[in-house]
């Protein structure tokens, strides 16, 4: 009864020689795993027939587990949101996990060291940070379709530590555990991977088998860096309970140049307001690179795909128009129309005409700070233009670092009171970051 065995029949998108010969692009039957099939977001998908079956002919409950280490999500989370709304929009019910109980142990998979421990107070603060997100992409209720969220503290925190061992440990074995790249990668690295974290994929199989006898769930999706821990769950549903439950990920996200989508030199590109202003959360889509352009329409916005077939084929600089659709249907969905429509008028207003507007990003200093002098290097950094004072340095050195719209070649002298214009000073980088400091 172990979890010792060979891995379920897999539909496979990054290694062709694994896919189920019985299922092509076009071989899905249900709406719901035919827009993710077409819009970019299948990586694996476990017993993919029954899935698509089950998909076509009725209702199925899906989740998706979200750590609660910060208090917003990133953009780096934004792909499974939008998958969860992808479910719904395909007359399917969205379930959205909170790990109370697994932030607690950590999740190990894809870093070299263990994450911090949090108190439960800050976990609590974290989830109420979190939550607001879902509520922009999703519709919340007790219909037969509308979301719902869960904590999983509520029942791993309820488990006797013998009566989990007893209950669950059967089923697993060191072998098999040993072999996923959460775990292999860190003792690859020879970095250490405590008791704590190593339970950590049997309490997210736990969580899948709990959701699965108490709502029906039948369907856990993620990141493909958390195939191996879905497809316990999987097992472990079918095992104990001889029930239906599928595994379904999705591609690692990276851009065109290489890098992991969503990081940027000033840091984390977050999701909630108070972190990142909508203007530089517009501004992060208008930057996209001219070859992610189509792929993030097709995962990020609603826009039907012939639309973005059109928006990405445009030539030469006329590309810059579908990096303003994108901007804006990305912006819309996450802090609505309003806020869209100031952030595009402030980006309009500062790069193509050259004018100040209230709606820019404004970072406030002491008035004696700015009187006293501060390094122009640590106060690009410290407002987000860069993200180290090295890096400010060498953006200087580039030209692409300005005060008041001049070129500013030397990161090491100070701005002080004599560089306030109309109450403030505009710092920007490159030709589509902008901060004004403001004196208070």
């Amino acid at each position: 009864m172990s979890l010792d065995n060979p891995p379920p029949a897999v539909l496979d998108a990054g290694h062709p020689r694994q896919t189920s010969p019985a299922m092509s692009d076009a071989a899905f039957k249900s709406s719901f795993l035919k827009t993710l099939q077409e819009r970019g977001y299948i990586h694996q998908i476990s017993h993919p027939e029954e899935l698509d079956s089950a998909a076509a002919s009725g209702v199925v409950s899906a989740y998706i587990g979200f750590d609660a280490t910060a208090s917003s999500l990133h953009v780096g989370s934004l792909i499974q949101i939008m998958m969860l709304r992808r479910l719904q929009q395909a007359g399917h019910k969205p379930v959205v996990l909170m790990g109370g109980g697994t932030t607690k142990v950590g999740d190990p998979s894809g870093r070299d060291e263990s994450r911090k421990m949090l108190t439960d107070d800050d976990i609590a603060a974290n989830i109420a940070g979190i939550k607001t997100v879902f509520e922009k992409f999703l519709t919340f209720g007790d219909g037969r379709t509308d979301a719902v969220m869960v904590n999983n503290d509520d029942w791993l925190s309820k488990l006797g530590y013998v009566q989990f061992l007893r209950e669950y440990g059967p089923h697993f074995t060191i072998n098999r555990m040993l072999t996923f790249d959460s775990v292999k990668l860190r003792l690859e690295r020879e970095q250490p991977l405590t008791f704590l974290e190593f339970n950590y994929m049997l309490m997210q199989a736990t969580d899948f088998l709990h959701l699965n006898r108490a709502m029906g769930v039948q369907l856990q999706m993620g990141g493909s860096d958390q195939w191996g821990n879905i497809i316990n769950g999987v097992e472990l549903v079918r095992r104990m309970d001889q029930k239906s439950a599928f595994a379904l990920t999705t591609p690692l996200l990276t851009t065109a140049s290489g890098a992991k989508m969503g990081k940027t030199a000033a840091g984390a590109v977050w999701l909630n307001a108070d972190m990142l202003s909508p203007y530089d959360y517009w501004q992060f889509w208008r930057n996209t690179e001219d070859a992610d352009v189509g792929k993030f329409l097709r995962l990020f916005t609603d826009l039907p795909l012939d639309e973005v077939a059109r928006l990405e084929a445009l030539p030469g600089a006329q590309i810059n128009e579908a990096k303003k659709v994108l901007a804006n249907e990305a912006t819309r969905l996450l802090h609505g129309a309003e806020e869209t429509a100031k952030a595009a008028a402030a980006a309009q207003a500062a790069f193509e005409q050259g004018a100040l507007s209230a709606d820019l990003p404004t970072h406030e200093v002491p008035k004696a700070e700015l009187e006293a002098g501060i390094v122009l290097a640590a106060l690009a950094a410290d407002v987000g233009l860069a993200g180290s004072r090295g890096e400010a340095r060498r953006l200087a050195q580039g030209g692409g670092l300005r005060v008041n719209d001049v070129p500013e070649a030397d990161a090491n002298r100070t701005i002080g009171h004599g560089d306030l214009v109309d109450g403030v000073v505009k710092l920007s980088a490159g030709k589509k970051k902008i901060v004004l400091v403001r004196p208070v």
